[in-house]
């Protein structure tokens, strides 16, 4: 059946195909999607129509692209979903300029500047009282007479990600976990040296490897309730200097008492739109402990779909069809997977194994990339070879669980 609106997705990662997957399995509808070249998981997928535009990020560019699609189809509602940190901002700051047809699920750009801003998004934090790391905020200028107030190991990374990857440099981490004060002050002299001028965080290290993370992925309708919440226990992350801390096995979990700090939280703010939260488990003091807000659905976004609610249909439902909802906060087990089980299961603790050998036989685990109905050959036979790769990444960084 013919459907009122259209997906336009930018990015070109496992972010797009995920959500493009849910609006086809939802709807049956293909996506379109701008990406910066021809590569990755959305390359030759049949459930998309991706197009490739270098500059895609730009403001100027996003909203010539969005326009062009509006124009294209003149009589459907275009929904705009920004797949990348790095497309955010251009979709903010486009809101007043959007044709009648578009909707872009999105805060105004002052409170998303705030949000995606790691010392200005702390501040928030104490305000509304979510837990946050012990963390110091360093200047550019301060030099390296500054005192902290916490022993190593210390985690650094820039409080703008956005324009910190536009300066890039050999050693560039999307984070760095720390052992010595040497080391932090060499890498903060990197960081400035490449040309990033904002801030960087200095944070507390808290103890626990991959499984004490966790990642909240919340739907927030158009009148700034939340709508949507679902917990992801985080069993294994990327550990590539790049991906560091992008999730590659997940296992949803019910965790009400930290899904209501968080909803006071975005209730509070008036947000709209997906967000999702980096936590960490401290197990010094027993707290939730937030990271940051990503103001978009994760890339791992699909273990939510997986459990039954689908963020395609959540989102057409509340800003297409305007249908009344409640809070769900899902309690549904899942496995979720972006790596071969072989890995996964060399890698993740053996208490975790269990669980994962039941949800399997049971047909509750998923890999977001291998979908039934996407039946282009060659983006399988795509994605199989960059699966197999896994093995070698991860015996290059990780020890086998024991």
């Amino acid at each position: 059946m013919e459907q009122s609106f259209v997906p336009l997705l930018f990015g070109g990662d496992i972010n797009v195909y995920s959500m493009a997957r849910a609006f086809h399995e939802a709807y049956g509808i293909k996506s379109i999607a701008y990406g910066f070249f021809q590569s990755g998981p959305c390359r030759g997928s049949r459930i998309l129509d991706y197009r490739a535009c270098p500059d895609n990020d730009r403001t100027e560019t996003l909203l010539e692209n969005v326009k062009a699609v509006a124009e294209e189809y003149p009589d459907k509602t275009v929904l705009v979903l920004g797949c990348g940190d790095n497309y955010l901002n251009a979709i903010s700051k486009n809101l007043p300029n959007y044709p009648a047809n578009v909707i872009a699920p999105y805060v105004n750009h002052e409170l998303l500047s705030t949000l995606i801003h790691k010392a200005r998004f702390y501040e928030l934090c104490e305000k509304y009282g979510l837990d946050y790391p012990d963390t110091v905020v360093y200047r550019k200028g301060m030099g390296h007479g500054f005192e902290l107030p916490f022993d190593g190991p210390f985690v650094v990374k820039p409080a703008e990600s956005d324009t910190y990857w536009k300066h890039p440099f050999p050693t560039q981490k999307k984070a760095y976990v720390l052992q010595t004060r040497d080391e932090v002050d060499r890498v903060i002299d990197e960081i400035y040296g490449a040309g990033y001028e904002d801030e960087i965080i200095i944070q507390d290290f808290i103890p626990g490897d991959d499984s004490y993370m966790r990642v909240v992925t919340n739907y927030s309708d158009e009148a700034g309730r939340v709508a949507l919440m679902c917990v992801g226990h985080v069993l294994l992350e990327e550990h590539t200097a790049h991906a560091i801390g992008n999730h590659a096995v997940i296992l949803t979990e019910h965790e009400p008492e930290l899904c209501e700090k968080i909803r006071g939280f975005l209730d509070e703010l008036g947000f709209t739109g997906f967000s999702n939260l980096d936590v960490k488990y401290d197990r010094r003091d027993g707290r939730f402990k937030v990271f940051e807000i990503n103001c978009r659905q994760g890339r791992s976004n699909y273990y939510v779909t997986a459990t039954g609610y689908n963020l395609a249909r959540c989102l057409v439902e509340d800003r297409v069809e305007h249908k009344p909802h409640g809070l769900t906060m899902v309690d549904e087990p899942r496995l979720w997977m972006v790596v071969p089980r072989g890995v996964a299961f060399q890698y993740i603790s053996r208490e975790y194994h269990e669980r994962m050998h039941s949800l399997i036989a049971q047909g509750k685990s998923v890999n977001p990339l291998f979908y039934g109905k996407d039946t282009a050959l060659l983006h399988k036979l795509r994605i199989l070879n960059g699966h197999r790769r896994y093995y070698g990444w991860y015996a290059s960084v990780m020890e086998k669980v024991r």
